[in-house]
């Protein structure tokens, strides 16, 4: 509405020139209206029966009245109306976004969805009323049938999830501190290997997390005391918020509960009140992304995922004054693919638009203190504490977790002062919600600077991974392809999926949950595997040797029959590119170890090891 209003005052010579205040003044310049029905009309309706838009669709909309004896609810939004007491009631102006502006008579929209309502009846004057207020008078409603149903309804849509297999079962998992990465489930002896959680490095168990939140926990209690305005502000939110402004390399940085908020909060604020704004999406982008995108009201475009080209078209096609906003992840968490960030800040540059980069799954994960990909990319240059001129130096907007790699809970943005606190002043749901405790937000910091200052935890992370991924290829397990730290592996089927995972659980002992529909999309249901340094050979081994075997009982198509099919999403693709990890074994720091006598990852891993027990 708001986008309207403005298009309609530049386009508009009585608008251009009009003030708010004249426009209020106006609507109550009432005078006797010229019209069989009596009343009074205002100076504005007056002068806009004189415009030769608004004049021809008065008309229309006088004739409808005349016909059906009743306005329609655009008209009473419109105009000023006579209550059946003989009070003129001013008609309320909707600054909102579309969706909160009122619905065409007869309809609800809702997401695109319509909802068709009865239609409004007519009823007669009520004695001593004018014919005008008589009509304006909201029908009595009468009641038909029975009240709605709303277990019925619960029933229905749950039974729609079982039969398309994408219910959600939830496994009750307690990953225990001492055994990682063992857990527990319902009862202290039921114990299993987790290998999906997004705890990558182990940091929920760190003893330097856990030691600084102990103190803090025994100084200053359990929770902060309510929002960062009123009495959640605290130095641990002061601390955290520089440590994390010190990890990016930018001017500020701003804690919120959750990087699902942090996203959402974010592109609806900017979305919403950058003028015209246009978001442009990833197609794979995080739910969080999407749903802050549909809460900014504004227009949204998708992009191919990945895809630089189709990207730029659609910028090409917009004005170069209208604010616009890329959003897209490093790494995408499902498939584990990694955005092309330098192409898409070119990008960004040439046509007048901010980068919003995701890094959830990459913080801690990537480059030489854990900023993630956009610092890996420039490996050296941060690694000499140079990052002017670098990529993630031109990144204008990046968001983070510390529930994963940092193994707490919370989430954050950092960028210029100026943007973050913008979104500080005008973000509902950074002002509106209670501050993180204090004692996470303590054990956050300690495990940004643990990391920020070793990086052995993401290098033996990357070499167990590489060894799964290995190991499962030497079985013709269909691992879909990627140079990250994330092993999907492909089913292609909802049921068989979720029967794996079960036979995972109940068999062997291992923890991985299925992904299906709609985390991904029909057809491509997988099993999401994350090794950690904490998956040593023992795991690895039986790991490997469980999901052969179940492969093998289900009957779930490998990599071999993939490819007879001509390949999918990657897998038994004949024509594909070899993908290289983003790790490499320089960085790694196995160069000569690895070339030596065409050496695999497994050895590598144990010479490590045998020279960590020596030391």
């Amino acid at each position: 509405m708001d986008s309207v209003l403005r298009q309609s005052k530049a386009m508009c010579p009585f608008m251009m020139k009009a003030t708010a205040a004249g426009l209020r003044a106006m609507t109550t310049a009432a005078r006797p209206a010229a019209s069989p029905c009596g009343g009074t009309i205002s100076k504005l309706q007056v002068l806009a029966r004189r415009c030769p838009v608004m004049g021809k669709a008065m008309a229309v909309q006088s004739a409808r009245i005349g016909h059906a004896g009743i306005p329609t609810v655009a008209s009473r939004a419109a105009m000023s109306t006579t209550s059946s007491h003989g009070k003129t009631t001013k008609a309320k102006l909707h600054t909102s976004r579309s969706h909160e502006a009122q619905p065409i008579e007869g309809a609800i929209f809702n997401n695109h969805e319509k909802v068709q309502l009865p239609p409004r009846i007519p009823t007669k004057a009520h004695a001593g009323a004018s014919p005008t207020a008589a009509t304006r008078t909201t029908p009595p409603v009468h009641h038909h049938g029975t009240k709605f149903n709303y277990e019925a309804f619960y029933d229905a849509e749950l039974d729609r999830k079982h039969k398309d297999k994408s219910y959600r079962y939830f496994n009750n998992i307690n990953r225990l501190a001492k055994e990682f990465p063992r857990a527990h489930m319902a009862t202290k002896e039921d114990k299993v290997t987790v290998w999906c959680a997004n705890d990558y490095l182990g940091m929920g168990r760190n003893p330097h997390v856990l030691k600084a939140m102990h103190e803090t926990l025994d100084e200053y209690g359990a929770g902060a005391g309510g929002t960062r305005n009123i009495s959640g502000h605290n130095r641990h939110a002061v601390e955290l918020e520089a440590t994390i402004a010190k990890l990016h390399a930018k001017d500020a940085a701003l804690v919120f509960s959750s990087c699902y908020v942090a996203n959402d909060a974010t592109l609806a604020t900017l979305g919403s009140k950058l003028p015209n704004c246009v978001i442009l999406s990833d197609s794979l982008n995080h739910a969080s992304m999407i749903q802050g995108i549909r809460h900014s009201g504004t227009t949204k475009i998708i992009f191919k995922h990945n895809d630089v080209q189709d990207l730029e078209e659609k910028l090409a096609a917009l004005p170069l004054h209208v604010p616009k906003i890329i959003a897209f992840e490093s790494v995408y968490s499902m498939c584990g693919s990694i955005g092309p960030i330098e192409k898409i800040c070119d990008l960004a540059e040439k046509y007048g638009a901010i980068t919003f980069n995701d890094e959830v799954h990459a913080v801690g994960m990537y480059g030489p203190h854990g900023a993630g990909v956009a610092e890996h990319l420039d490996f050296e240059a941060h690694k000499q504490g140079k990052p002017r001129g670098t990529i993630m130096d031109r990144v204008d907007i990046f968001t983070g977790t510390l529930g994963k790699a940092y193994g707490c809970v919370g989430g954050y943005i950092a960028g210029s002062a100026k943007l973050v606190d913008t979104v500080r002043s005008l973000a509902p749901g950074f002002i509106f919600t209670t501050s993180l405790p204090p004692a996470v937000m303590a054990g956050a910091r300690a495990a940004i600077e643990y990391q920020m200052s070793y990086n052995g935890d993401r290098r033996l992370q990357q070499l167990h991974t590489r060894a799964v991924k290995e190991a499962l290829g030497e079985r013709d397990i269909p691992v879909i392809p990627n140079p990250s730290h994330i092993i999907p592996i492909l089913v292609g089927n909802a049921e068989l999926a979720k029967q794996a995972s079960d036979k995972l659980l109940q068999n062997h002992q291992i923890y991985v949950q299925s992904i299906n529909y709609p985390t991904v999309p029909v057809g491509q249901e997988r099993l999401r595997i994350t090794p950690t340094p904490g998956h040593t050979k023992e795991y690895r081994d039986q790991l490997v040797n469980a999901i052969d075997a179940i492969w093998t009982e289900l009957g779930i198509k490998r990599t071999s029959e993939w490819a007879a099919e001509g390949g999918f999403i990657g897998v038994g693709e004949a024509d594909a590119a070899p993908v290289e990890p983003l790790w490499t074994n320089e960085q790694l720091g196995i160069t000569q170890m690895a070339e030596q006598d065409n050496i695999n990852t497994e050895r590598v891993l144990e010479s490590m090891a045998a020279a960590s027990a020596a030391a």
